[in-house]
């Protein structure tokens, strides 16, 4: 009976591996949003062995900064300027609380520098100098910003064109956002880059768009 007794005491000790033991959050923009716009984090869930394992997620806000309209798929608002905090629960289990920054929106943006560039196409793939674009506001407004990139031929017609690092870019801690034109086809006469700058609400900043002409030389 003894025996009996104490291994029936081992086996409710014995750890059970696939319960969760954690919630990981994963926010984009490192947290950062502008007021009245939508957050939407991640969650995932891990066992005693370190995997990822199935789990419903609740989401809640600590503080009145930010609201979560959907508690499932905790989408959140910026109601004000501020820092707030973002938690998931799965069960009784309650991830870390997760910063959150509403900052205010930008004013505008500008050209920093240069809007036109020559290339003198030596090589197969041939790269412009860097353009940059500048955004203006309150402090803490303007890192992070979301430019958006588009690029065309000049004349009309098939060119190797690309825009590097890529069709989007996010201002620096400064509020400047660098890209450069990248040929790697038929030569064109130029390239017209435009790039701008959007609020919450769907409305272009101030700026936006803004001009570059990259011309490309034999």
């Amino acid at each position: 009976m003894l025996a009996a007794a104490a291994a029936a005491g081992c086996k409710a000790l014995t750890p059970d591996f696939d319960a969760i033991v954690a919630i990981e959050v994963i926010v984009p923009d490192s947290g950062r949003l502008e007021l009245g716009d939508t957050l939407h984090p991640r969650a995932r869930a891990l066992n005693g062995r370190g995997d990822s394992t199935a789990a419903t997620f609740l989401w809640s806000a600590l503080d009145t900064t930010l609201q979560v309209v959907d508690s499932l798929s905790g989408a959140t608002l910026g109601r004000f300027v501020g820092s707030g905090r973002l938690v998931a629960r799965a069960g009784a289990l309650r991830s870390n609380a997760v910063p959150i920054t509403v900052r205010p929106p930008i004013d505008s943006i500008a050209v920093v520098g240069q809007t036109r560039d020559t290339v003198h196409v030596s090589a197969p793939d041939s790269l412009s100098d860097s353009l940059q674009v500048r955004a203006f506001g309150p402090p803490g407004s303007t890192a992070s910003v979301k430019i958006a990139l588009s690029v065309a031929a000049f004349p009309p017609g098939p060119a190797g064109l690309t825009l590097v690092p890529g069709d989007t870019v996010r201002t620096s801690g400064t509020g400047i956002a660098l890209f450069q034109v990248r040929l790697t086809g038929t030569r064109p006469d130029s390239a017209v880059v435009t790039a701008s700058a959007r609020h919450a609400d769907g409305t272009a900043v101030a700026g936006s768009p803004v001009t570059f002409v990259v011309e490309f030389q034999p």
